[in-house]
């Protein structure tokens, strides 16, 4: 049975005690704090970090037998936790196996022969005072030892100075209570040693590079107890400052442990290596227990590439992690697994390493590693980046069934050598600064293949505002004025996400000007026009190239394309949205309606690119899409004023044109340059509200440039009785504009809201959202309720999403009404100014109904006017023109 601690204590001086060297605690080492109820150390005791946690060493002299043989005859110790065998001249060779065995110190019971291994000598450079010795092994609380070496030896001569060093980790009271720290074994394989001894050097003061991985949580010295008092020489960096590959090894013959024990196991690791093998530090860079807790090894920055004393010959360009425990018999818990992935991947990272991939290193020493392979100092030989100890060196670790275990640990990880690769066509590095007029397409890449991404997001200042397929290679978005930050962030198929360095991308959005174009067909699903000839099915999108091609439009310089967008023939209620190609779609709506009904709007539309994509989102229909002009930072175009709301036109009171309905079949021309305010030349487009009412049957109107050839394409469509309006922005060729119908009689009404022209004084356009701003139905901008009949909300707009506090002279906004209880009217118009006789949406009760609005702003601020019942309202923004 176990011995008194005061008898152990007699006995083991009796035996040959040749030193104790205790380290800033008292005598024995221990508070009152720091034992159980039996007396004994808590190396698992509860208590958070509070300061170093002293350990010690207890040394015992070896007898030597003369016939090749030295024992340490079984016998009570101090207690302690670690243990290995030193002798004085660290080139000698111990002839036969060094073996131990040691005393469980509350049960009582001896443990079986356990093998230690022979570290290589040197394996931190050359230092004073050096001995050889074997690896630490974790043992356990333990109060009695028996050493034997060289049973097999015959009569070889043994080293001289064979000693057994007992390390006492400490009492835990100084590390995280257990269940706070998740412990993991940490593996110690021969540590390495480069021919030249490493020069220390003085700590970095910047941080360490950024890693495409994230930084996993890593338990720090402070907090796992390290005795920094044993550290007096400061930390060594890698000669390149590059970390190629990373070494996995384990700890080897350790006891059972429990993850509450790991951080006492660093301690009494740290511990050894200084204080019995000499080395500056501990040995590894990063320990990781069974539980997946990660532990900071050798000190001088978790982000910074220390140099380690870990890979023979192999220190100068790795990094290490070991895993506590022996992994000869039975690999790694999954939890070790994925915390060896974690840091791996950190490191890795930092310097645009690849998990799975290999690297070139230079040897360091002439040696073989466990295969039988060699290696000659100062050749460069291929290692997998992340290896096993036994690929550099001659040894078992990081065990039989460890090694194998990383083969999948390559392919854990997240996506590796994630970079952007190019910024609108130009080559990228990180770091790199680019200029644009708003749309942004990136280019990027990844070495993991394809198969093994879900998916890539493009991130600007952090936010998600693209997704693309895990095959893709680029993404676009569209950029409000000012400097952002632009990344890429790559989901894994196993879930894990690693983010590319920053590029900077500078949008400069102040000089967009408007192209007006005749009206021109693009695209019609039910021709097949633009796109292949089918509806469009619910939730799925179509795309239509704008810009380039056979379209007419440039395919360089184009920011936005202003489209007259119709839905015909639905199955069932939807909403339609028009956005950038290969950007994030919004909540943004562009057009609503239901079952049967036909019906266009206006869109202005940030063209990223040269593409624009639809998305429906119920049941099936078919999109047309006629271009009208389009925005370019080229030097070419208009500049925008404002002006109105003025009514312009007005069949039914003669008002612009002759009073009459407008017959099918015919057109009517209104003048529009010279007219209320309205230059008389130098006018490019003009920006109306056109409303259709009292049409005797369906039919469709075309707004054009006057002694122009009408082409196919429509404004309105509408049906026997309905009421309805939008936005047209039509080219002004002889001062003039004209208006078709197709079929039956009909009233027109327009009203001008602005006009584009050479005026070096007007406004120039900026690209932003689609976003919404307002929402009645939810109390976004405005109070949470419907608008009353005869009554207005007022939205800020001027320093909201992206806007510019000052300078706005107006706001481009898609307005829907939806659940009207009866037929009213919607007027958008200029907080504090006089509201005019003109409308921006006219609807019937129950119907939703979208208009664009190109709307001034004087104050900042828009206002919404109902003129009858109440109604929900909804304005999304897609731009806005400053001077």
């Amino acid at each position: 049975m176990r011995l008194g601690r005061a008898r152990g204590t007699a006995l083991a001086a009796a035996l040959g005690v040749v030193a104790v060297l205790g380290f800033q605690g008292a005598a024995n080492g221990f508070g009152t704090d720091s034992l159980d109820d039996e007396g004994l150390p808590r190396y698992s005791a509860p208590g958070k970090a509070r300061g170093p946690v002293e350990g010690k060493v207890h040394k015992l002299r070896l007898k030597n037998k003369g016939t090749g043989k030295a024992v340490l005859a079984q016998q009570d110790t101090k207690p302690f936790g670690l243990l290995g065998v030193t002798w004085s001249d660290p080139a000698a060779e111990v002839k036969g196996p060094i073996e131990a065995r040691t005393r469980n110190a509350k049960t009582g019971e001896w443990s079986k022969w356990i093998t230690l291994e022979k570290a290589q000598a040197n394996l931190d450079g050359k230092r004073p005072g050096m001995r050889g010795s074997t690896e630490p092994v974790w043992v356990g609380l333990s109060d009695g030892a028996e050493v034997r070496v060289g049973a097999d030896a015959g009569t070889a001569a043994l080293p001289a100075g064979l000693e057994l060093a007992l390390v006492d980790p400490g009492s835990t009271a100084a590390a995280k209570k257990s269940g706070d720290l998740k412990a993991e074994p940490a593996a110690f394989a021969a540590p390495a040693e480069d021919p030249v001894p490493p020069t220390p050097a003085q700590p970095p003061t910047t941080p360490g590079p950024a890693s495409t991985a994230p930084k996993p949580e890593i338990v720090s010295r402070v907090q796992w107890g390290a005795d920094e008092s044993l550290n007096n020489e400061g930390p060594v960096y890698l000669p390149g400052a590059k970390i190629k590959a990373a070494f996995v090894h384990h700890t080897a013959a350790s006891a059972p442990y429990e993850c509450s024990e790991s951080a006492a196991i660093v301690r009494g690791l740290h511990v050894y290596h200084v204080n019995e093998n000499k080395w500056r530090d501990l040995g590894y860079n990063f320990l990781v227990d069974k539980c997946g807790t990660i532990f900071e090894g050798r000190q001088g920055g978790v982000d910074q590439p220390v140099q380690g004393a870990h890979a023979y010959g192999w220190n100068s360009e790795s990094t290490s992690v070991s895993v506590l425990g022996d992994y000869t018999q039975a690999g790694a818990s999954q939890a070790a697994l994925d915390a060896i992935s974690k840091v791996a991947a950190y490191k890795l990272g930092q310097y645009d390493g690849d998990m799975s991939g290999t690297t070139m290193l230079t040897a360091g020493a002439d040696q073989k590693n466990y295969f039988g392979k060699s290696y000659t100092a100062g050749q460069s030989y291929e290692f997998k980046t992340l290896s096993g100890h036994r690929d550099g060196f001659n040894t078992q670790c990081p065990g039989h069934a460890l090694y194998p275990q990383l083969d999948a640990l390559r392919t854990s990880g997240p996506a590796a050598r994630l970079k952007v690769t190019s910024v609108n066509g130009e080559a990228a590095q990180p770091g790199s600064s680019f200029q644009t007029p708003g749309p942004v397409s990136v280019g990027f890449d990844t070495s993991t293949a394809s198969a093994q991404v879900s998916k890539f997001e493009l991130l600007v200042d952090d936010k998600p505002v693209a997704t693309v397929a895990g095959t893709a290679r680029s993404a676009s978005a569209s950029l409000a004025l000012g400097s952002h930050q632009v990344q890429v962030r790559a989901t894994t198929t196993n879930g894990k996400v690693a983010t590319s360095l920053p590029v900077t991308v500078l949008a400069e959005v102040k000089d967009i000007k408007f192209v007006p174009v005749a009206p021109k067909r693009l695209m019609d699903t039910r021709e097949g026009l633009g796109v292949p000839q089918a509806k469009v099915a619910g939730g799925t999108s179509v795309t239509l190239q704008v810009a380039g091609g056979s379209t007419g439009i440039p395919a360089s310089g184009v920011t936005a394309a202003v489209l007259n967008v119709t839905a015909t023939e639905p199955t069932q209620s939807s909403f339609v949205s028009v956005y950038p190609n290969g950007t994030a779609r919004s909540s943004a709506s562009n057009l609503n309606f239901t079952a049967g009904q036909t019906i266009p709007n206006l869109v202005v539309v940030p063209v990223v690119d040269g593409k624009v994509s639809f998305y429906n989102h119920s049941g099936a229909v078919h999109l047309i899409a006629d271009i009208t002009g389009y925005f370019t930072w080229s030097g070419e175009g208009a500049t925008h004023t404002n002006i109105g709301p003025t009514r312009l036109m007005d069949t039914r009171e003669g008002l612009g044109v002759p009073q009459a309905k407008v017959a099918g079949g015919t057109s009517v021309t209104l003048p529009v340059a010279g007219v209320e305010g309205i230059p008389a030349t130098g006018v490019k487009a003009v920006v109306l509200n056109v409303t259709a009412t009292n049409p005797t049957q369906s039919s469709f109107v075309s707004v054009y440039p006057s002694g122009t050839t009408r082409s196919s394409a429509s404004n309105l469509n509408f049906t026997a009785g309905q009421t309805i309006p939008n936005l047209v922005i039509v080219p002004v060729v002889d001062g003039k504009v004209s208006f078709y119908n197709h079929s039956g009689t009909v009233d027109l009404i327009a009203d001008i809201t602005g006009y584009f022209s050479d005026s070096t004084s007007g406004a120039t356009h900026t690209n932003i959202g689609p976003t919404r701003l307002m929402d009645t139905r939810e109390g976004l901008g405005v109070p949470q309720a419907k608008v009353a009949g005869g009554t207005s909300v007022t939205l800020p707009v001027a320093g909201i999403e992206g806007i510019p506090a000052t300078g706005v002279k107006a706001v481009v906004l898609n307005v829907t009404a939806t659940n009207p209880t009866q037929s009213s009217f919607v007027s958008v118009y200029p907080s504090g100014t006089t509201r005019s006789s003109a409308s921006n949406l006219n609807f019937t009760a129950g119907q939703t109904i979208p208009n664009l609005v190109i709307v001034p702003v004087v104050d900042g601020k828009v206002s919404f006017y109902n003129h009858s019942g109440t109604v929900d309202l909804i304005a999304d923004i897609t731009g806005y023109f400053t001077k």
